[in-house]
C-alpha cells in the first residue's frame, strides 16, 4: 500500500474512531487505537480539519461533531430505492413537516442516476415539505432526543400526559419509533419518576435539555421483541387474543396482507374468515377495527366486542337523526 493511501485509510479510521466517541478522546487514546505516533496523530486531526471535517477540541479530547458530520454512505440504485420506500412510509405516517426527512429525500434524489425516479424522490421531499405547519418545537425536541440517545447522555423533559397533567422528569433514551397510529413519534426509555420503562410522545413535550450524565442500555433490552407484542407503540406483560370475523366482501383484502406477527387466518363457509392476533394492548387496534365498518366483528375478547357494540350503537343513534327520503 502506498504512503497516500495508507494515510487515506488511518483518516477514515480517524474519522470513523471519533464519531463512536461523542464524548471524544485523548491524543494518546488516538495515537494508541490506530497505531501512530502522537505528532501523527495531531497531524491527522489537522488534516481532518482542511477536509472539512468537523472536528472540535476541548479540555484534551478531540472529536466529531455528529450533528453537522456527513457519515460517507455509499448506496446503489437498489439500496436508494429502498431507502426511497422507507422515507415515502415516514412521510405518509407523520403529519409534521421535518426538514430532516425533506433534506434527506432531496440528497437521495440529487445521488440518483434516473432522472425520472429522482424527480418522484424530489416530489415526495416538496410533499413533506408543504404538509402542515413547521413545528420548531417538535423538530427541536426530536434533533435534542435523537442527539441525547447517540451519545448516551440523560434528557430533562417537561411533559404533558394525555390528560394534560404536567411532570417533569429525567429520561435515558433506550429507542425512538415512529408509528403510524396517531402519525406520531415516540421515545422510549428508563424514566427516573417510576423507575420504569416508558413510552413518551415527542409531540407532548414542551420542554427539553440534555444533561451532562451519561447512561448505559441494558444489554437485555430488545425494543423488536418489547414491541412484537404490540399492534402498535404500546406493549404490556398481559398478551390478549383477538378474533375478528370478516366478511366474504373483504376476506381476500384480509388475507392479502401480514397485519401482525401471530395473526393466524381461517375460512369461514360462507366465504369470510376469522382473524385472530395475540396483542398486548387492544385499545391501539380499534381504530384499524373501526375502519371495515359493518365488514367486520369483533368475537373476542367480550369487553372488546362490548366497546364495539356500544360505539355502534351509538353512531346509529346519529345517523338514525337523518331524514331519510
Amino acid at each position: 500500500m502506498g504512503r497516500s493511501q495508507s494515510k487515506a485509510a488511518c483518516l477514515l479510521r480517524l474519522e470513523n474512531l471519533l464519531y463512536n466517541y461523542p464524548d471524544g478522546l485523548k491524543i494518546d487514546e488516538i495515537a494508541g487505537r490506530l497505531g501512530i505516533q502522537r505528532r501523527t496523530a495531531y497531524r491527522y486531526l489537522s488534516a481532518l480539519e482542511e477536509a472539512q471535517k468537523p472536528v472540535w477540541g476541548e479540555k484534551g479530547h478531540y472529536g466529531l461533531d455528529r450533528a453537522s458530520y456527513l457519515t460517507p454512505v455509499n448506496l446503489n440504485l437498489y439500496e436508494s430505492m429502498a431507502l426511497f420506500f422507507a422515507a415515502r412510509l415516514l412521510s405518509r405516517h407523520s403529519d409534521e413537516n421535518n426538514l430532516h426527512v425533506v433534506s434527506a429525500l432531496e440528497k437521495l434524489a440529487g445521488a440518483l442516476p434516473d432522472a425520472t425516479i429522482a424527480r418522484y424522490i424530489a416530489d415526495t421531499a416538496q410533499a413533506v415539505r408543504q404538509k402542515g405547519q413547521h413545528n420548531p418545537a417538535f423538530l427541536r425536541h426530536l434533533e435534542l432526543l435523537t442527539r441525547a440517545w447517540a451519545d448516551r447522555k440523560q434528557v430533562e423533559i417537561q411533559y404533558r400526559s394525555s390528560t394534560g397533567k404536567e411532570s417533569r422528569r429525567i429520561v435515558c433514551i433506550y429507542f425512538l419509533e415512529v408509528t403510524g397510529i396517531g402519525y406520531s413519534t415516540y421515545a422510549i426509555g428508563l424514566d427516573s419518576l417510576s423507575g420504569e420503562i416508558r413510552i413518551f410522545k415527542v409531540e407532548r413535550i414542551d420542554q427539553a435539555r440534555v444533561l451532562s450524565e451519561g447512561y448505559e442500555i441494558p444489554p437485555d433490552f430488545d425494543p423488536q421483541t418489547r414491541l412484537a407484542a404490540g399492534w402498535g407503540i404500546m406493549w404490556g406483560d398481559e398478551i390478549t387474543e383477538v378474533r375478528l370475523c370478516f366478511s366474504p366482501a373483504v376476506a381476500r383484502r384480509v388475507g392479502e396482507s401480514v397485519w401482525h406477527h401471530s395473526q393466524e387466518i381461517e375460512a369461514t363457509p360462507d366465504g369470510g374468515c376469522i382473524l385472530s392476533v395475540s396483542i398486548s394492548n387492544i385499545m391501539e387496534i380499534k381504530p384499524w377495527i373501526r375502519s371495515w365498518g359493518a365488514d367486520v366483528e369483533v368475537l373476542a375478547p367480550p369487553e372488546l366486542r362490548a366497546e364495539m357494540a356500544a360505539e355502534a350503537r351509538e353512531m346509529a343513534g346519529v345517523y338514525g337523526k337523518e331524514e331519510v327520503d
